[in-house]
């Protein structure tokens, strides 16, 4: 790739040039042997691996040339989305399961160069033939580790017997010292690890919240509270983006996730759950309402630790410790990224045991009694779910400029717009959703009337 070209992909992405790295795992990738890449969670693995995956691919094949694999749906459009905002010219496909399989084979019948996918979904295109996996010469697996903990290793054993055309092997986690499985056959890897300098960020504030085991719901409470709407922890409100008051709050259980975030909303703070155990629809618009600010709380389990397009969060709550140090390691990772300020509570009971790798020098957190402290006030924004999408011809463009001509908001009533194959959601103003609907009630959008609702 010229300079000029490499320039101009990063330019589409709004970046000036790579950090270290990115420019290190780059040449490595590019040379003849297989690439093991471990950097910590936000530090822009996906464009490391992208960018020379674009330098690979040969513009004359119409077959299937680089293969993806990712543990989530989440993560599989994540890195979909950084492609197609490069701008390379090479088509991509992803395909995951929680949907018909039909539409991504008719998809396959024109094969992309680059195909990203969830192990099961993956493997089952492999046995129905829907594409030839014999040109593909570079496999990727990113947080190849986080699938082999939720039991894909038969499925990814099966794909990778498949491509006997393999070439080049790229392996993507955000933890050192992960075991590789012997069936991805890696030849003599380059290692690069970032992790060993970063396991906690320097500007990672850490503290602890004592709480009885049958208050901790309510000191929990008393701890948001406390945030209110304060923006100075996250450099200033994000018009239709995360809250600046608001946390992600780790619970180790699925039940347990669902329990506090139904009590929060309860106490009139709003929030939602976020866990394997959802439908995929239920769990993608969880993250569309916490993306554009719509809830100011995600309760969640350590899926959310990383992997995920979600902002970087003033504050992190561990309501329950998890067992491993890697994954406590995670899970602050959503918190003082890049140069941003952030702090992870720690919640304990007094008598409780410690992790060894809990610091032993945490100051503890003084919250207001009951008496003192007040909700913050609810999210500015709320999410409206729109029944049409980029399948049929809806884009960011259309939805702003019908919410603006028909609905008479101003841009600034706008937040983020989430365009998906048939649905979309955009997140307006609170005080301006109403008086919208109302004036949308009859009007067609791109000459078409579609459903247009409060999402919940």
């Amino acid at each position: 790739m010229t300079p000029d070209l490499q320039l101009n992909l990063l330019n589409n992405l709004g970046i000036d040039a790579l950090n270290p790295m990115q420019e290190t795992a780059q040449t490595a990738i590019l040379d003849d042997t297989d690439t093991l890449l471990m950097a910590p969670t936000g530090s822009g693995k996906t464009l490391a691996f992208l960018l020379p995956i674009a330098q690979l691919l040969n513009a004359d094949l119409r077959t299937v040339q680089c293969l993806i694999l990712t543990p989530s749906r989440e993560l599989a459009l994540q890195i979909e989305q950084v492609w197609k905002a490069m701008g390379t010219g090479f088509k991509v496909n992803t395909c995951y399961g929680g949907h018909p399989i039909d539409t991504e084979i008719n998809n396959l019948s024109n094969p992309p160069a680059l195909l990203i996918g969830t192990p099961g979904r993956i493997a089952d295109h492999l046995d129905r033939q829907s594409f030839s996996p014999d040109d593909i010469h570079t496999l990727v697996l990113d947080e190849f580790d986080k699938s082999l903990e939720l039991g894909f290793h038969d499925q990814m054993k099966f794909i990778v017997s498949g491509l006997t055309g393999l070439r080049k092997r790229v392996l993507v986690s955000a933890t050192a010292g992960v075991a590789i499985p012997g069936f991805v056959r890696l030849n003599k890897p380059q290692t690069l690890d970032f992790t060993e300098d970063s396991e906690q960020p320097a500007n990672l504030t850490m503290r602890v919240v004592y709480a009885s085991e049958d208050d901790q719901p309510d000191t929990l409470v008393r701890l948001l509270c406390s945030f209110g709407n304060d923006a100075t922890n996250s450099g200033g409100a994000n018009p239709g983006g995360a809250s600046p008051g608001g946390a992600l709050i780790f619970a180790n259980l699925r039940h347990t996730a669902e329990y506090v975030s139904a009590l929060l909303n309860e106490r009139g703070l709003s929030a939602t759950t976020y866990h394997g155990g959802m439908e995929q629809p239920d769990r993608e618009r969880a993250l569309i309402r916490f993306r554009n600010g719509s809830v100011s709380y995600l309760v969640t389990t350590d899926l959310a630790a990383r992997g995920l397009d979600i902002p970087d969060m003033p504050h992190v709550i561990h309501y329950q410790l998890p067992r491993h140090e890697h994954e406590f390691i995670h899970r602050n990772g959503r918190t003082a990224r890049m140069h941003a300020t952030g702090t992870a509570y720690v919640m304990l009971t007094r008598n409780q045991p410690r992790p060894e790798y809990l610091p032993a020098d945490m100051d503890e957190e003084i919250l207001p009694s009951d008496r003192t402290y007040s909700l913050p006030a609810p999210p500015d924004f709320v999410t409206l779910y729109i029944s049409g999408g980029r399948k049929n011809k809806l884009s960011k463009g259309d939805i702003a400029g019908f919410c603006m001509q028909k609905g008479q908001l101003d841009k600034a009533d706008l937040g983020r717009i989430d365009v998906q194959d048939f649905m979309s959601f955009v997140a307006v103003k609170r005080g301006r959703v109403e008086p919208l609907l109302a004036r949308i009630r009859d009007e067609k959008m791109k000459g078409k009337k579609y459903k247009i609702e409060v999402a919940r």
